[in-house]
């Protein structure tokens, strides 16, 4: 399998993990400060990727050059975060990922101006075809809904985060002076972790940890484990054989997994129509997987 090809995988998985957080979010988002549970998150992703680059043995000073790098990554997903657990709040995990599916449009624009990354016209071609999709599952193939559509609080919020998130990816790539991905990845939580333990040490004192439901502690474990540290080791392994435009591409079959997390929770399944926009999603991968062996 060629370099493009295990970063196209990678991110199929990085989609179908991140789309849990977004319906176990909604669920915690109302029983705890943005800022504390993630301050919780960076911290324990940290323990569990620190203990991984430790057994690999690739965990070494030369890694933790110019320190200022784990900052702008840290501080970047952190803003990124604590934004999208204020917007689930009042935005429905589906509404969010909405949002979300702006990132590649975003990513393409910041890949411009920090990498020259130049977008053809098979992955434009290849980016609406996967906007078209994301909407019409968005939306449920409900075209009054569509043409209905009002920008809420939680979504404006979390759409900043997306801002965020988008520039990270190309980000990445600059800043990257050959570290592997998890040792990139445990700089960055560690970063990120001091960052949010400073700006959310008032919220992190005044949350009683002992008395938090159950589904906060199940979201946690969850976003630390697998929306965070695996996500984050994906998406860096990723971005390292992929233009920013194409990682975030994957960003359109959130919404198609955040459904199946919601019926796979009791919400309720969407309409048959529903399933034409994840054949669009596919065909948009699947233009950019042949954009990528060409």
């Amino acid at each position: 399998m060629s370099p493009a090809l295990k970063g196209h995988a990678a991110m199929l998985l990085f989609s179908a993990l991140v789309a849990g957080s977004f319906s176990l979010g909604s669920m915690a988002a109302n029983e705890i400060a943005p800022a504390a549970i993630n301050a919780a998150r960076f911290a324990l992703a940290a323990v569990v990727i620190g203990s991984a680059a430790l057994a690999m043995g690739t965990l070494n000073r030369a890694a933790f050059a110019a320190p200022w790098r784990y900052l702008v990554l840290g501080g970047l997903f952190a803003v990124y975060f604590v934004l999208m657990f204020e917007g689930l709040k009042t935005a429905p995990p589906v509404s969010a990922a909405a949002v979300f599916t702006l990132t590649p449009i975003l990513a393409a624009g910041f890949g411009y101006l920090l990498m020259r990354q130049i977008t053809t016209a098979r992955m434009a071609l290849a980016l609406s075809i996967g906007a078209a999709g994301a909407l019409w599952v968005i939306f449920r193939a409900d075209l009054a809904a569509l043409r209905a559509f009002r920008i809420g609080q939680g979504e404006f919020i979390y759409f900043w985060g997306c801002v965020a998130h988008a520039l990270y990816t190309p980000m990445v790539r600059k800043l990257n002076r050959g570290e592997p991905a998890v040792v990139f990845t445990f700089g960055m939580l560690l970063a990120g972790c001091v960052i949010l333990t400073a700006w959310g040490w008032s919220d992190i004192r005044a949350t009683d940890w002992a008395n938090l439901p159950v589904i906060v502690w199940i979201t946690l474990v969850y976003i630390a484990v697998f929306a965070s540290s695996a996500t984050f080791v994906l998406l860096q392994f990723a971005t390292l054989r992929l233009p920013s435009a194409k990682v975030m591409a994957y960003t359109y079959l959130t919404p198609s997994w955040v459904i199946l997390w919601e019926i796979g929770l009791g919400n309720g399944a969407p309409r048959g129509l529903v399933l034409g926009g994840v054949a669009l999603t596919i065909l948009a991968l699947l233009l950019l997987l042949k954009d990528s062996e060409a």
